[in-house]
């Protein structure tokens, strides 16, 4: 697969969209079309809030960079649209976005393929009355934690520490999506592990520990403030570290995940054991961002992280000859 810009063609960087993420899909597209601009590649902001996607066709776009998050890009609907006009795309797939969107179905998933995860309970909207609501507290202890299944950036997740702040948090949640998450909370080192690649040959980056603000790794701190340390090298032990990228990457092959990925976890501070939370099909790609900044620990910069993304662009559903261009 060649990385010479002139083999990329012209290349949309799909950024903005939709989504409750929109802000920062914005900041994360101006950054790879930065990169992407500055190798010499024929790269161009395209926005599907506001084009419709035929564009991509009918401007002889021959590549797509996916900078969108959350509902609308990361889901595999803008995936399918793509493998429908036929134009190669970074990351994952339309059935493997469709599956990590849902933090419910992931750890379905994970659960049937012994990926630690924590217990969790699903409920819907108006289904989460005093019994259900007691179920939710004997099923997971407290604190707990109460987000929606199919959003990101923290957006819409409370953590109850009191029986009498759940029914806010399931009405708060129930305001993002239909499907609510109630999880069991692990106490311990929040830590993320990006992934690039497909299949055997998806190799695991560096680890990172996020130490937030009182713990709070939330919208706030991952994008607008500076008082969150990122530690790469994480300090772990080895053997913590590599237990760590070894679950990482079965749960990210086991979803058929493909192109790069990140997935959060957290290790329980008393028995050590990692618990995944989640994994990101299209991370973000700001300048808080974590790939980059584990990618750079591994001796790659930002740009050469871009091209690289940008060079693993595929189709899923096409026959070999059409993969890639």
């Amino acid at each position: 697969m060649s990385t010479f810009p002139q083999n990329f063609g012209k290349v949309a960087v799909l950024m903005g969209g939709h989504s409750a993420e929109r802000e920062i899909s914005l900041m994360s597209g101006r950054g790879v079309l930065a990169a992407l601009q500055s190798q010499g590649i024929d790269a161009h902001a395209f926005d599907p809030a506001e084009r419709n996607l035929s564009d991509l066709q009918q401007e002889g776009f021959q590549r797509c960079f996916i900078a969108l998050h959350g509902r609308y890009g990361e889901d595999g609907t803008v995936q399918g649209a793509l493998e429908l006009l036929g134009i190669p795309y970074t990351g994952s797939g339309v059935m493997a976005s469709g599956i990590a969107i849902d933090k419910t179905m992931t750890k379905r998933v994970w659960l049937s393929e012994s990926v630690p995860t924590p217990r969790y309970v699903l409920l819907k909207p108006n289904k989460f009355g005093p019994d259900a609501q007691a179920q939710v507290i004997q099923s997971l202890g407290l604190p707990l934690i109460v987000k929606p299944a199919r959003e990101g950036s923290s957006i819409g997740v409370t953590k109850v520490c009191k029986a009498s702040e759940l029914l806010q948090a399931l009405e708060d949640a129930a305001q993002c999506d239909a499907d609510i998450l109630c999880e069991q909370f692990i106490s311990g080192d929040e830590v993320t592990c990006p992934i690039l690649g497909e299949g055997d040959d998806a190799k695991a980056l560096p680890v990172i520990r996020i130490v937030a603000p009182a713990g709070n790794y939330d919208y706030q701190n991952k994008y607008f403030t500076e008082d969150t340390q990122y530690l790469v090298p994480s300090g772990l032990p080895e053997s913590e570290e590599k237990a760590i990228q070894a679950h990482a990457l079965k749960a990210y092959q086991v979803l058929g995940c493909q192109g790069w990925g990140r997935v959060d976890a957290m290790i329980d501070a008393q028995t050590r054991q990692p618990y995944l939370l989640e994994i990101n099909t299209s991370p973000g790609m700001t300048s808080h961002s974590l790939v980059p900044m584990s990618a750079k620990a591994a001796g790659m910069s930002y740009e050469e992280l871009c091209v690289l993304l940008l060079a693993s662009a595929s189709l899923s559903h096409s026959n070999f000859g059409r993969k890639g261009t």
